[in-house]
């Protein structure tokens, strides 16, 4: 009979190889790299796989190097650099019956503002996040094509420059990359003596989910406090992991989830329209039950690193407003329009925060402490405008 393992004493060695070459902005990320690379010898054990992104703004980050490293540590390493959809779908379905862990580089390429929608691919990446997913192509030439299904789940880990797709963002754990400082340092990374090294581990994380598999199917990890819907469906295989690893990776894994979440609800607001939910509660309806439209432009466009100056070259207007704004409904399940508003100067058009409120509950993140605000207007002391 093999020998057991100490779950908690092979990670903490994988998150030791991971500390030698990479360093990290949050320690919420030396944890979570750590758990997905063991989760990817779990694959089949859960319902879903997280994707691992590795994003920043400029080159010489430490994104590639992240991903060389775990390329050492994961099973069916498969190296992508503008790798094809189809290509990928083949990859999936098995080459000798072994799914790949892809390990997609310059995912920027394929995603980023020079690069087409690449709709084939994204819908991968979409997929290939929960178990049992196929993507469907037809296959053969002229008349003689048929339909054909072509499994989609495995692991991905993405590396980047600047952002993803939303669709992509929401399924993945995000790990926002900047160069080193000088005080920062990590041992030179040779591939002849270190992809050794990596691949020792690797060996005995396989070995390590053999024995605790049946302990992980069908696993349900209590979540930390505020974490729900797709974060939860994000981290609940790589808490699995860290409950069936023991030791402190239970209480670790779920203080990184928090941190992590939340920098990343912090970092990418999810969207424009809700970033401007998220302005008009923090900076323009603030203290105030209603304002004309005129007046939450002027918050709005005088609001510093916000991009509603500069909306396709031009500041944001009542019309764009007015279309954003709809596309979110009240409490009872109208569309948020602007409503006559009683000032001084006569019967102006604006916006309720009665009306928004529904829409600031379910999708803005919760208020910064250390947000500053604009100064409130009072009710009374409204603007005479004509």
């Amino acid at each position: 009979m093999p020998e057991l393992i100490d779950g908690a004493a092979l990670l903490d060695e994988v998150e030791a190889f991971h500390r030698r070459f990479n360093v990290f902005p949050r320690e919420g990320a030396y944890v979570a790299v750590a758990l997905w690379d063991a989760h990817a010898h779990l694959l089949d054990a859960f319902d879903s796989t997280p994707r691992i992104a590795f994003l920043s703004p400029e080159p010489g980050s430490g994104k590639s190097r992240a991903l060389e490293v775990m390329e050492t540590l994961v099973p069916n390493k498969m190296a992508a650099v503008d790798a094809s959809p189809s290509a990928l779908f083949r990859s999936v379905a098995g080459i000798e019956g072994e799914r790949p862990t892809i390990l997609y580089d310059e995912i920027d390429t394929v995603f980023g503002p020079k690069a087409g929608e690449n709709e084939q691919l994204r819908g991968f990446l979409n997929a290939g996040h929960r178990r049992g997913r196929l993507m469907y192509r037809c296959v053969g030439d002229g008349a003689n094509q048929t339909v054909q299904g072509f499994p989609s789940y495995c692991a991905v880990a993405m590396a980047g420059l600047g952002s993803l797709p939303d669709t992509i963002l929401t399924r993945s754990v995000i790990i926002r990359m900047r160069r080193r400082a000088p005080n920062e340092t990590v041992e030179p990374y040779r591939l002849g003596t270190h992809e050794k090294q990596g691949n020792a581990i690797r060996d005995r994380l396989a070995a390590w989910a053999d024995q605790v598999r049946e302990q992980v199917q069908g696993a349900w990890p209590e979540m930390p406090e505020g974490i729900t819907d797709r974060p939860a469906d994000v981290w609940e295989p790589l808490l699995a992991v860290a409950d069936a690893a023991g030791g402190a990776w239970p209480e670790r894994a779920r203080a990184a989830c928090v941190e992590l979440v939340q920098a990343s609800q912090v970092d990418d607001k999810a969207s424009i329209g809700i970033r401007l939910l998220t302005d008009l509660r923090d900076h323009v309806l603030i203290g105030v039950d209603k304002l004309p439209t005129i007046a939450v432009l002027d918050r709005l466009n005088a609001l510093e690193d916000a991009p509603w100056a500069d909306v396709d070259g031009k500041p944001l207007d009542s019309r764009r407003l007015s279309k954003m704004l709809k596309e979110y409904r009240t409490a009872k399940d109208e569309p948020i329009v602007s409503r006559n508003i009683r000032t001084a100067g006569g019967i102006l058009k604006g916006y309720y925060a009665e009306d928004l409120h529904d829409a600031w509950t379910r999708y803005c993140p919760p208020p910064q402490k250390s947000a500053t605000s604009a100064t409130p207007l009072q009710p009374s002391s409204q603007p005479v405008l004509a």
